[in-house]
């Protein structure tokens, strides 16, 4: 785990908390909401809750949510103790037009958030690599999202904020996953090597 936090040190603080901690599951509808609150911080998760607008992005005009896989592809993630805070959204969609017309869609959203990489297989594709703030193809080496060998990624943002639109095979549909990421503060720092 990132910024100065082991996942002992984590447990051990969810242990230590657990005496005056709140746990609130709610399994209605079709996803399954877990609510974790103790003195120190606490954890949400919702899943298919969420929605292009909540990731600070245009819906693809025409797109409709992806609910294969059970509908536990999109999902929204908190997380806080102290200073650590953690928040992750996934809206996953699927289109009938073909790749070339969401990337492009896209690859214009995402400039709202500074340059736009271009990654295949998590490498660079195209004469940029790195966006100003930092942002490589090879940012995710912390498995925060998985590619395979030919699976197309646009990213912006900063390796603490990243927005990124992932693309599977190329199958039709065309399947993508809207993927925002801020993580803890000390994170870009830790990344390159320093505190």
């Amino acid at each position: 785990m990132k910024a100065g936090i082991t996942m002992s040190s984590l447990l051990a603080v969810l242990l230590f908390g657990a005496t005056g901690c709140n746990v609130k599951v709610d399994k209605s509808g079709d996803g399954d909401n877990v609510k974790i609150a103790t003195p120190f911080g606490g954890i949400a998760v919702k899943k298919d809750q969420t929605s292009a607008a909540d990731l600070g992005l245009p819906a693809y005009p025409g797109a409709v949510t992806d609910t294969a896989n059970d509908g536990n592809r999109s999902a929204k993630v908190d997380m806080g103790f102290g200073s650590f805070k953690l928040r992750v959204r996934v809206a996953h969609y699927k289109s009938a037009d073909d790749r070339d017309q969401v990337l492009a869609f896209y690859r214009k959203a995402l400039s709202g958030y500074g340059n736009v990489i271009e990654c295949v297989g998590g490498k660079a594709v195209g004469g940029l690599s790195t966006t100003r703030e930092g942002l490589t193809c090879d940012s995710d080496h912390d498995h925060t999202t998985s590619h395979g060998p030919s699976d197309l990624q646009l990213k912006a943002g900063s390796s603490r904020h990243q927005h990124i639109v992932a693309f599977g095979n190329g199958s039709s549909p065309t399947e993508f996953t809207l993927i925002a990421l801020d993580l803890p503060h000390g994170f870009d720092n830790e990344e390159k090597g320093t505190n």
